[in-house]
């Protein structure tokens, strides 16, 4: 069956939709970020549960017979380089790769930042939510892991001792927004954009999944987790309608022409 495209209604495309005040938005998510490195240091103290708990999430990965962590490291540890760039990936593109995302939405994709912001804010909320609930010790401090802590060992690393760490929660493995996050940058730009290449977006998550797992900074569940979070958000935070939206028309039902009136002709009459 052939068909034929004809230009969306006015307003359809997401990338003509205006952008929202810049400062407004500069302070909901300098604020979304302060609740949250404060909601991580409420989660703080807990290592006794933290460390049971891993324990827990470990034999579980045995009982259903997930690959083991051990399995990537060894990959990362057959040379001091390589093992160098996934620590130096895993400490500086996390945040840098999202502040990205959000800036080129914003000027190029307004509407496409806004549903960004909002399945990254849920996603983030519930994971401190867990954080609160579930405190986690991640695979590089548990002894039954066999795991080393390749950021300490070899370079660069992003965490103090745990407790003298006022940065950070280190007892917040699970969900990993790490990949959370990653995986949220591929998919905004994925739907954002129009390109033959936009899949190749899929490697920066993949990348982060075998990074953090292959550091011991999180477990395969933190990963699956923070998958099925971002899964979650994505069903209830719908995206605006795809850049360039178009109508397409089969051939045996075309739309309807209209002929422009001229000046003094009345509606409804056709010659």
């Amino acid at each position: 069956m052939n068909a034929r495209t004809e230009p969306a209604p006015a307003g359809q495309d997401a990338s003509a939709r205006p952008r929202p005040p810049l400062v407004r938005e500069l302070l909901l998510v300098a604020g979304l970020f302060l609740v949250y490195k404060l909601g991580r240091q409420l989660a703080t103290g807990h290592t006794a549960e933290a460390f049971r708990n891993a324990h827990h999430v470990w034999d579980l990965e045995r009982t259903l017979r997930l690959p083991g962590e051990g399995a990537v490291q060894s990959l990362l540890l057959h040379g001091d380089t390589l093992v160098h760039v996934a620590n130096t990936y895993y400490a500086t593109i996390h945040f840098p790769a999202t502040v990205a995302l959000l800036v080129w939405l914003y000027l190029r994709r307004p509407a496409h930042y806004v549903w960004t912001r909002r399945v990254l804010a849920a996603v983030t909320a519930a994971a401190l939510v867990l954080h609160l609930a579930f405190p986690l010790a991640p695979p590089r401090m548990l002894a039954a892991t066999g795991l080393i802590d390749t950021a300490r060992v070899y370079g660069p690393s992003v965490y103090g001792p745990p407790r003298t760490d006022e940065l950070s929660n280190q007892f917040a493995a699970m969900p990993s927004l790490h990949f959370g996050w990653a995986l949220m940058v591929a998919v905004g730009l994925i739907v954002a954009t129009r390109s033959r290449w936009r899949w190749l977006w899929l490697l920066h998550p993949l990348l982060t999944l075998l990074v953090v797992v292959g550091t011991a900074n999180h477990y395969w569940l933190d990963v699956l987790v923070a998958a099925a979070l971002l899964g979650l958000a994505l069903a209830v935070i719908r995206p605006p309608r795809p850049v360039g939206h178009t109508l397409t028309v089969a051939r045996g039902g075309p739309a309807p022409h209209r002929r422009p009136l001229r000046r003094h002709e009345p509606a409804g009459v056709s010659r």
